[in-house]
């Protein structure tokens, strides 16, 4: 038998404590809508779902107890691997929080460099939810309409840290490097040239599309009590009327005033808010925060201040430039305490929590630090995690056919729920 949301064969297991027309439906973690790591158990009747049971741990990676055995600047290339569609925020959450712990305050171009890397992967990671969930739904032109787009964010990354993908470019009190001359005027040119153009051919294609609106209207309503009750927090929390955003409630980076070292404002902009609780509007929220993402990154640019991008009063915490490594004898020495020694990042005994508004919600990290260059304990709180644990409620009820629409919209990214 075949599921009516694609060709992948399922075993069908006859429930006969109840009854009859009770059956029970593996759906992944084979079927192409679930990328061979999600597992749902569904029981259903006819084609009609009662009961849906996922099942976690096809991507088990550790990575909280790997926290507490590599340092401060090691761990960052392990946050990579979480949510691997975005994973410039996952560097900046991770070293926010370290930063929180040891007490440090990044420099003015910091923040802003770092501000707009996460807004491209902001923008990078709205667009491959939205395509995919087209293509879930049998849409693959919708597919290439928003992968194309974010190809030159992946560029705009590659030069900066020399990776496209998993960039690792945060540090403790800074970054891997500065950002590159004429860096930021082709970022501004693909804001203004390219991306508004694919958004509006985007629009047409799917939310114009009478026949896609239909599909995915009305579709995995949750209600704003609901979200609350369930820890929802980004866009799908958004989209159920939550007006909750950590740029804006628990303001970072260039979100907060006096961001650029002259006590000048926070970078404005505005949070996009349905009342839908469905399928459709969580898209909708997504393709507008696009926008306001693109508008963040363009106030940013216009304000970026000029200076290191690394903290340098403290020595025993940042690592050496590079030109200071290979020219001077002092920086080799700075260098080689700092990598192979047990000399650098000792933080003050202690705690700390830091979170940051990623593309799918609250990304915060909680550390504990006793005193060595590695965390005594660390703890993610991922978003990806807590928005799935609703999973069950927004299908119960719904058709066989719903289940990727439902769970395409809400972005499941295995690498988080897996720690």
């Amino acid at each position: 038998m075949t599921t009516a949301a694609g060709t992948q064969p399922t075993t069908l297991v006859r429930d006969e404590l109840a009854g009859e027309d009770c059956w029970t439906l593996n759906f992944g973690p084979h079927h192409p809508a679930t990328h061979g790591t999600l597992h749902l158990q569904l029981e259903l009747e006819g084609e009609r779902v009662v009961k849906c049971t996922p099942h976690i741990g096809y991507l088990h990676s550790g990575f909280e107890k790997l926290g507490e055995h590599l340092n401060y600047n090691q761990y960052v290339v392990v946050t990579d691997r979480m949510n691997y569609c975005s994973p410039g925020c996952n560097n900046i959450a991770w070293h926010h929080a370290v930063e929180k712990l040891f007490g440090i305050e990044i420099t003015p171009r910091c923040k802003a460099v770092r501000t707009i890397v996460q807004e491209l992967n902001r923008i990078g990671d709205h667009l491959i939810c939205v395509a995919a969930n087209a293509l879930d739904l049998g849409a693959l032109t919708g597919f290439l309409y928003g992968f194309n787009p974010r190809e030159p964010i992946l560029d705009f990354i590659e030069e900066l840290s020399g990776a496209r993908f998993t960039a690792s470019f945060t540090r403790v009190g800074g970054l891997l490097r500065d950002a590159p001359e004429g860096w930021t005027d082709k970022i501004l040119k693909y804001l203004h040239d390219v991306l508004p153009q694919a958004l509006e051919d985007f629009e047409t294609l799917l939310i114009r599309n009478r026949i896609f609106v239909e599909r995915v209207k009305g579709i995995g309503v949750l209600s704003r009590d609901d979200a609350i009750a369930w820890s929802w927090t980004g866009p799908c929390a958004r989209a159920s009327g939550v007006e909750r955003d950590l740029r804006k409630d628990e303001p970072h980076l260039c979100f907060a005033d006096g961001w650029d070292g002259q006590g000048g404002q926070a970078v404005d902009f505005k949070v996009p808010i349905a009342y839908g609780g469905d399928v459709l509007s969580r898209m909708l929220v997504r393709l507008e925060e696009i926008r306001q993402s693109s508008k963040i990154i363009e106030r940013v640019i216009e304000r970026m201040p000029k200076g290191p991008v690394n903290v340098l009063a403290d020595d025993s915490v940042t690592l050496p430039d590079k030109r200071e490594l290979y020219f001077s004898i002092e920086g080799l020495i700075h260098h080689f305490e700092q990598i192979m020694t047990n000399r650098g990042y000792s933080p003050p005994i202690g705690e700390a929590y830091g979170a940051i508004e990623s593309p799918n919600g609250e990304l915060g990290f909680y550390l504990v630090g006793d005193g060595g260059n590695t965390p005594y304990r660390a703890r993610c709180r991922p978003p990806c995690l807590m928005n799935y644990q609703a999973y069950p409620v927004l299908i119960e009820g719904h058709q066989i056919s719903d289940v990727v629409a439902i769970m395409g919209s809400l972005n499941i990214i295995a690498g988080e729920l897996d720690r």
